[in-house]
């Protein structure tokens, strides 16, 4: 399986962040898919993905339908933002989140997690 990560994220300095930390640790194998916007996010989240890096408050407004779609599918996912963690509507609360500023490391680690735990379901 390909791995594949959807990163929600308006601030495009941010988003750029995320992508290149990411896109550094996962190589050329790694297809990331960067939305700014709830409804781009709609979009996107029809794919299947290996897991999820969402801001709370993107273009549109807030992404938590799109987590709460993407955990039932099963896709782990992380929230990335500056609100605070119980903000989170509590059925969303077991999701990481990576609070800003976050550090690169904590991104990596995530999805390198999440990938581990999505290659291990398609062995």
């Amino acid at each position: 399986m390909a791995i594949s990560v959807l990163i929600v994220e308006d601030d495009p300095f941010i988003a750029m962040d995320i992508e290149s930390a990411v896109a550094e640790e996962l190589g050329a194998e790694a297809e990331l898919v960067v939305v700014e916007s709830v409804a781009e996010a709609n979009r996107a989240a029809t794919k299947k993905f290996s897991c999820a890096l969402l801001d709370i408050d993107v273009v549109g407004g807030k992404t938590y339908d799109i987590a709460s779609a993407l955990q039932k599918r099963g896709t782990p996912i992380a929230f990335v933002s500056g609100s605070a963690p119980h903000e989170v509507p509590p059925q969303l609360r077991t999701a990481r989140f990576l609070r800003k500023p976050f550090s690169t490391r904590e991104i990596v680690a995530f999805v390198l997690a999440a990938v581990g735990t999505a290659r291990a379901k398609t062995a």
